[in-house]
């Protein structure tokens, strides 16, 4: 098994090296709201919130790993999930020294590339200890992006999603 994942991308031609990874720097839900609504939330480094006309809305930034086969290190997606306003509570009681055996219900909120509409799947979130984000896992359905994470990607695939994300004028951080 390798350790690097690198490619030389079919788009700008340029090599690209090591794991891929791609964060969003907020919620889609955050993104959609008026900019009155955002600067009556916050939105943080690894937290967010705000408050509409449905109510109390609150994130967090959390890690999904998706094996590549082949290599050792994973395709890395930062993204946002809900949690309940106590899940969310807890976990910013916690935040400093997580317990690594608690579980929170979140649902994924970020819309990622390549896949139909992944907004709303039902994760599991895993607080890590040290200075680590936390992961999720992704419940049962019959998505595309689940079964991904369940039996990894091809290095093509992990390519193919790599240069979309590094092509694409959206909402990823490199």
């Amino acid at each position: 098994m390798s350790g690097i994942f690198g490619f030389t991308c079919t788009s700008c031609g340029e090599r690209h090296e090591g794991s891929s990874s791609f964060a969003f720097r907020a919620p889609d839900a955050y993104l959609e709201q008026s900019a009155e609504i955002q600067a009556r939330g916050s939105l943080g480094r690894n937290l967010c919130y705000y408050k509409d006309e449905d109510g109390e809305h609150y994130f967090i930034r959390v890690v999904l790993d998706i094996p590549i086969h082949g290599v050792a290190e994973p395709f890395i997606w930062g993204v946002w999930v809900s949690l309940s306003k106590q899940s969310y509570q807890d976990y910013q009681a916690h935040h400093d020294k997580p317990d690594i055996n608690t579980t929170y219900f979140g649902w994924l909120c970020n819309y990622l590339p390549w896949y139909s509409n992944t907004y709303t799947l039902a994760t599991s979130v895993h607080p890590l200890d040290g200075d680590h984000r936390p992961c999720i896992t992704l419940h049962d359905a019959d998505h595309e992006l689940i079964h991904d994470f369940k039996l990894g990607i091809s290095i093509a695939k992990a390519q193919q999603i790599a240069e979309l994300c590094l092509h694409q004028a959206a909402k990823q951080e490199v």
